[in-house]
């Protein structure tokens, strides 16, 4: 990447930043709700390679991109003020200006290899991978847990999406072989070990190549559901609701919101019994929590497809111990826990069950926990 850098831009870098995707084990639509999450960082990452600049401009190019610089007056970045990929990396040095830090400008080079689309985080990726190099090149007093939240304000304010916090913190904080137990209303933290590796177990991804975007408002109207749910309920938010009182608190709300709670109860409920779980070490045991989640998305929720649902039952059906779709939703990817003696028969399966339903070639690959956001060189 530094030859790359100094090809484009026509000078030496400062240094090389990574920061993750992620998959969620379990407590999806929970993070806007200030309930709990459980996710675990991937390998893939998404690298810049990044130096200062002295004249307040901001220099973008992605490996992935269409082979040209995005070039822009730091002091002139609003929302909406920028399109496509390059409003991440944007809103992250107007996030940072905004919150008082005298921030100028940078020449940044990102390498990704997160699938982007599919549910993997791939956004967040870039958004904390910026962050982190700013950090660094301006000196920073920013702890991983401020820089993610610097980062989910990109997200929200300056590209438009109404993501909770859980995707960044996981980039940014994660820790290898560990899953990040979180309190998206406080942030307190804790890393719960897990190696299901070690047990011979395999955590399996599989991406549906159904590409999907939390823009176009589908995502928002769910969060404005919970939001008019918790407000009607007389609550701060849908957590603030104990499992004992939720058959009262259905028959006290229209029809169209009771699943919308239903579901993210008993999903804060899902990540409760996962923790304890893994605090045991009983990683095949968890498989069933993953199972019971995807109904409760794809019944509940309604954010499942019919591509996740047949990777999710096929995944099963075929010797998977559990299987869910992880993210957002409408599309994206599924994860499975599977007997590492099962896994090629499980991606054989899978890729079979596609071909017939005349979807397009799933890819797959198995996942470890890896670490958060980090300088590489």
């Amino acid at each position: 990447m530094t030859d790359e850098f100094e090809r484009i831009f026509g000078a030496a870098p400062t240094g090389v930043w990574a920061a993750p995707g992620r998959v969620n084990l379990i407590g999806e639509h929970t993070d806007y709700n200030d309930g709990f999450v459980l996710p675990i960082a991937l390998p893939h990452s998404v690298r810049v390679t990044a130096a200062p600049r002295t004249d307040g401009r901001l220099r973008l190019y992605s490996a992935q991109g269409d082979d040209r610089i995005t070039d822009l007056p730091v002091a002139g970045l609003a929302p909406g003020a920028v399109a496509s990929w390059a409003g991440y990396p944007a809103g992250v040095v107007w996030a940072l200006r905004e919150a008082g830090y005298q921030v100028g400008g940078a020449d940044l080079y990102f390498d990704s290899d997160v699938p982007s689309g599919a549910g993997l985080s791939s956004s967040a990726a870039l958004e904390c991978a910026t962050a982190t190099a700013y950090r660094d090149l301006y000196e920073l007093d920013l702890a991983p847990a401020e820089l993610a939240v610097l980062s989910q304000r990109a997200e929200n304010r300056f590209v438009g999406v109404p993501c909770g916090v859980m995707d960044q913190m996981a980039s940014a904080c994660c820790a290898e072989g560990a899953a990040l137990f979180l309190d998206t209303r406080d942030l307190t933290q804790r890393q719960v070990p897990f190696r299901p590796g070690e047990q011979g177990i395999d955590l399996l991804v599989i991406d549906t190549r159904v590409k999907h975007d939390l823009g176009d408002g589908a995502y928002a109207a769910l969060r404005a559901g919970c939001e008019r749910a918790a407000e009607l309920l007389g609550l701060a938010a849908l957590r603030d609701l104990p499992v004992e009182g939720l058959s009262r608190a259905l028959a006290a709300l229209p029809a169209e919101l009771g699943p919308l709670v239903r579901h993210v109860v008993t999903e804060n409920g899902r990540v409760a019994r996962a923790v304890e779980l893994l605090d045991k070490g009983e990683f095949a045991a968890l498989g069933p929590i993953l199972t019971e989640g995807h109904a409760s998305l794809r019944d509940d929720f309604e954010v499942s497809c019919p591509e996740t649902d047949l990777a999710v039952a096929t995944a099963v059906s075929a010797g998977a111990l559990g299987a869910r779709m992880t993210g957002g939703g409408f599309g994206g990817s599924v994860i499975a826990l599977v007997p590492q003696q099962l896994t090629g028969t499980v991606e054989q399966a899978i890729s079979a069950a596609f071909q017939a339903a005349g979807y397009a070639e799933p890819a797959t690959f198995t996942a470890t926990a890896a670490a958060g956001a980090h300088r590489v060189g």
